[in-house]
């Protein structure tokens, strides 16, 4: 399962009223450490799909939704359940940084 692209557009109904818990990468395309973390980001959809929710959001393409959740630096991944944020992980971290981060929500 690949990510989803979430937009300013989708993000009510693919990430605010989401059943299951919603990880999202606010990106750009000019961003490197964004381009260093995609590969993780995709492993987890793959490894965690159907108990979470993955998505990316390019914040030069969306930015009411960037604004919204006051995204100053890239990447920043926020880990949404229940329509709220739960985890907010700044910067291109490791695969088992950003785990320790998520698994706590996937109940």
């Amino acid at each position: 399962m690949k990510p989803i692209e979430i937009n300013d557009t989708n993000f009510e109904a693919e990430v605010v009223k989401s059943e299951k818990p919603v990880l999202i990468d606010f990106w750009a395309i000019w961003c490197g450490p964004c381009k260093a973390i995609a590969p993780v980001v995709e492993e987890i959809a793959k490894e965690y799909d159907g108990k979470l929710k993955v998505g990316k959001l390019d914040v030069d393409a969306n930015p009411r939704t960037a604004m919204q959740f006051g995204i100053r630096s890239i990447p920043t991944l926020l880990v949404f359940k229940g329509g709220s944020v739960v985890e907010q992980i700044v910067g291109a971290v490791p695969k088992h940084k950003l785990l320790e981060k998520i698994t706590p929500h996937l109940n």
